[in-house]
């Protein structure tokens, strides 16, 4: 059997991970960009040197090493701001540097997420849209008939970086399958700053970054991204082409609980595609119910 790297086994690093992750981030910007003349000759870095940021955001070289290097116990909101700015960072981009630079102290543990019947509940009285929930390894916790229908998931089909990275199916179903391979990554990444001491999610990292070349380099990028709304192209066995809408929505009392919808353009062929499916999920009803009574 393979030797998994210790930081597979034990966790994310994160001052390894915040020091990378600002690295790849200065490389972004040139210094060009913040109005600094640069000499001919060639320069040891890409994007902005140390010294350069440092300077941009008002603060000392020293203390933006230490910065990088993850020494950040008293680092204030304002120097992050002032860092995030230089570095034209997103909102997203920013929720991470401040979990990775001001981490909340968890105990590590082993945790099952649960939902709670009143959700399932939910869930299966959505007979006509597709709806899952997400964990934060992206381990899909429920889902309903339709979405089962749509999307495989099932006891082989748990977790969704699992299934676009090592299923070979995955790469018809999603016609974009590169753009959703990498939102995949970005999302994981996001919910591996928040949860560095997580040990299933570190193995999950391992698993994937052995098996698949694609995942590495995808991870090596360190870029992140929150899931909230967007579009995407399904291309189902039998039903076809699909084009969904989708939401994700926060659930309460777990805030790593997404509750994910998908929706369709009404009068559109995906519609009719998503009805001829939901048509065979629908569950079968006896007559006699149906029947209007008679006085």
């Amino acid at each position: 059997m393979a030797i998994r790297p210790v930081w597979i086994l034990e966790g994310m690093d994160r001052r390894a991970e915040l020091s990378e992750f600002l690295k790849s981030r200065r490389a972004r910007v040139q210094p060009e960009e913040l109005g600094i003349k640069v000499y001919s000759g060639r320069r040891r870095v890409p994007g902005l040197r140390r010294e350069e940021l440092a300077q941009a955001a008002g603060v000392s070289a020293d203390y933006y090493v230490r910065l990088e290097q993850g020494r950040t116990d008293n680092v204030s909101q304002e120097i992050l701001d002032a860092v995030a700015d230089v570095l034209k960072l997103s909102e997203d981009e920013r929720k991470h540097l401040a979990v990775l630079a001001k981490p909340v102290r968890r105990k590590r543990r082993r945790t099952t997420q649960r939902i709670r019947p009143g959700v399932q509940r939910l869930l299966d009285s959505m007979t006509d849209v597709p709806a899952f929930v997400l964990g934060y390894r992206m381990d899909v916790l429920a889902w309903n008939d339709l979405a089962a229908a749509l999307n495989g998931f099932g006891q082989q089909h748990r977790n969704v970086p699992r299934m676009v990275f090592l299923d070979p199916a995955m790469r018809d179903f999603y016609p974009d399958w590169e753009a959703v391979a990498e939102e995949s990554v970005d999302y994981l990444r996001m919910y591996a700053g928040r949860h560095p001491d997580d040990p299933e999610l570190a193995e999950l990292v391992g698993e994937l970054s052995i098996h698949s070349p694609e995942f590495r380099e995808y991870w090596a990028r360190h870029d992140v991204k929150d899931k909230t709304f967007g579009a995407k192209v399904l291309h189902h066995p039998v039903v076809g082409e699909i084009a969904v809408d989708y939401e994700t929505l926060q659930l309460p009392g777990d805030p790593d609980q997404l509750l994910v919808t998908y929706t369709v353009e009404p009068g559109s062929p995906s519609e009719q595609a998503l009805r001829l499916l939901a048509s065979w999920t629908a569950p079968e009803r006896d007559p006699q119910q149906l029947a209007p009574e008679i006085p």
